[in-house]
């Protein structure tokens, strides 16, 4: 799933490059806020396609909640049925590779479900980190190694860190939205991998603050006596 920040868009649009739908609206955002909504897509995306027994078994949910939350998914166009099998033994699958949303809005509604939405998928996603700093002796040395915790300090204006997101999302997306697709194209010994990108300014203040207007020096720095 890809979360980006960008200005809003038509909610039936899609990514052409990374087929992702983008969501926009605030009654669709305040569906998703749900957190076995999410877990369902999470599963859905890493398993593929799945009955409601099956994907309740991987998140610890009963059979009739699954059935009930995917039949809510799929009202919004999130999930379909992925053809054979009747009532719950009927498997769903997601409708795309997964969905962005805007984290910022000018129609308040939309912010606060927005906001919701984004609080939730981080719980679970710093939840998975966690576990990984727990868990990861249990790994193997070349997994330990790989795994990569970096922090980088730029100075960019907003314009630019825009830019330099769109542009790292166009470089990692092609390179490994077919395998979450197609499980013919995962190379041997690959395993689902979570890579988090946060960007955002440290220091407000600085950021609108005029480089061509320092602050005004002091009478004890400008008097010679």
């Amino acid at each position: 799933m890809s979360l980006e920040h960008e200005p809003p868009r038509d909610d039936a649009s899609h990514d052409a490059g990374a087929d992702l739908r983008r969501v926009t609206d605030a009654r669709t955002l305040r569906a998703l806020a749900h957190p076995v909504r999410i877990a369902l897509i999470e599963a859905l995306i890493l398993g593929g396609a799945m009955t409601a027994t099956q994907v309740g078994e991987r998140i610890g949910e009963s059979p009739t909640t699954c059935s009930f939350h995917l039949r809510q998914l799929a009202k919004y166009g999130f999930v379909e049925e992925a053809g054979g099998g009747k009532g719950r033994a009927r498997p769903w699958r997601m409708t795309s590779i997964g969905f962005s949303f805007a984290s910022t809005h000018d129609d308040p509604e939309s912010e606060i479900a927005a906001n919701a939405l984004l609080r939730l998928f981080r719980e679970r996603q710093l939840g998975r980190y966690q576990h990984w700093l727990e868990t990861k002796a249990s790994y193997s040395r070349a997994w330990q190694d790989a795994a990569n915790e970096s922090e980088y300090l730029f100075y960019l204006t907003a314009d630019e860190l825009q830019q330099l997101n769109h542009d790292l999302a166009a470089l990692l997306m092609p390179r490994v939205a077919e395998r979450i697709t197609d499980p013919s194209a995962r190379p041997p010994g690959s395993v689902p991998v979570e890579l988090l990108l946060f960007s955002y300014p440290i220091e407000p203040q600085a950021a609108t603050r005029s480089a061509a207007a320092p602050p005004a020096a002091s009478q004890e720095e400008t008097d010679p006596r």
